[in-house]
């Protein structure tokens, strides 16, 4: 990043107490839940394109969401970013956003990767992929995500806890594809195939089936490429020792889920949060979120990184993600019945 031209541009980019009072600042104002180093580089891209300095506050989901919902109409909070469609749909179903009409956003956000009334829009895609320690499984028994409840991989399986936002989006695509009776039979299946309790993130995920801990995880597909690209050598060797899977290629489609935003329905600059959206669909900030995050850009005529790229093409879920969010509490009462905690 450049260094700051002004007072208003060195506060742009800080991280703000959750516990701080709401106060109005002049400029762009973000309630990010979003934890990329990179996404200082949009911040500082959208000045540079527009001259509107950016504010900041980030926190976990479940904790900007709370502090919106306390602020009201008060909230000096213009954009919401976050990870995931079922946190941006638990943001809809909350009323907190408001619709934005936008001509460029029409044109370059495709149909599944935003909410049906405009009201949040995502930017960036990631994958849920398959990963398999080859020596102990032969990859060509998990094709899709139905296979993961084969018998034959009983004590194979290491996952997430089933209130990881996720897999609860998995788990809401699954109960739209194949309806409730089918998916809670597949939750069952998969945890009885259990290594271990559910723990960790997919980062921790995949280092343990790549250490032999267990022979099988899913995972969204950036994280793999961080340890191929990392700088630290068990990283990159725990890369080597995993196989990865596009599930479903043959049938419905690799699940795919977004980062976004929406803008709020109290947003004090309504005008400046439309531009920001817009500018993370500008060919610009699609670039930094695929060579920066090693995200899929959500523009799907922009160019892959050479990491995607490498990573190959894939079928993809078309399924509008907001069925992600809709189907979350479902989605929950599922596991809690198959046992997966």
């Amino acid at each position: 990043m450049r260094p700051a031209t002004s007072a208003v541009w060195a506060f742009a980019v800080a991280i703000i107490s959750l516990s701080a009072p709401a106060q109005a600042v002049d400029g762009l104002n973000i309630y990010s839940a979003r934890h990329y180093d990179s996404d200082t580089l949009l911040y500082d891209g959208f000045q540079d394109a527009t001259g509107i300095p950016v504010n900041v506050i980030e926190g976990e989901g479940p904790e900007l969401l709370a502090r919106m919902k306390a602020e009201g109409k008060n909230s000096p909070a213009d954009v919401f970013l976050t990870v995931d469609a079922g946190n941006l749909w638990l943001a809809e179903n909350e009323k907190l956003f408001q619709p934005a009409q936008s001509k460029v956003l029409d044109s370059r956000i495709p149909a599944s990767l935003k909410s049906p009334k405009n009201l949040w829009f995502g930017f960036s895609t990631r994958a849920r992929l398959i990963f398999v320690n080859a020596t102990r499984v032969d990859p060509k028994l998990v094709p899709n995500y139905e296979s993961l409840a084969d018998p034959k991989l009983k004590g194979k399986i290491c996952m997430r806890s089933s209130s990881a936002v996720y897999n609860l989006s998995l788990m809401g695509a699954l109960i739209a594809h194949w309806g409730p009776a089918k998916a809670e039979q597949w939750a069952k299946g998969v945890v009885k195939n259990f290594a271990r309790p559910p723990q960790g993130a997919d980062t921790t995920l995949l280092q343990s089936v790549a250490a032999g801990e267990c022979a099988i995880t899913i995972a969204n597909h950036y994280y793999f490429v961080r340890l191929q690209t990392s700088k630290v050598k068990g990283e990159v060797e725990a890369a080597k020792k995993l196989t990865k899977i596009f599930p479903d290629q043959d049938g419905l489609g690799t699940h795919v889920n977004v980062s976004g935003a929406g803008i709020m329905a109290s947003a004090p600059h309504k005008a400046a949060a439309v531009k920001f959206l817009e500018y993370m669909a500008s060919d610009e900030a699609q670039n930094i979120v695929a060579n920066s995050n090693h995200e899929f850009p959500a523009v799907a005529a922009m160019p892959r990184s050479r990491e995607l790229t490498a990573l190959g093409t894939f079928k993809a879920d078309p399924l509008n993600v907001s069925v992600y969010g809709e189907n979350q509490a479902q989605a929950q009462a599922i596991f809690d019945r198959a046992g997966w905690r």
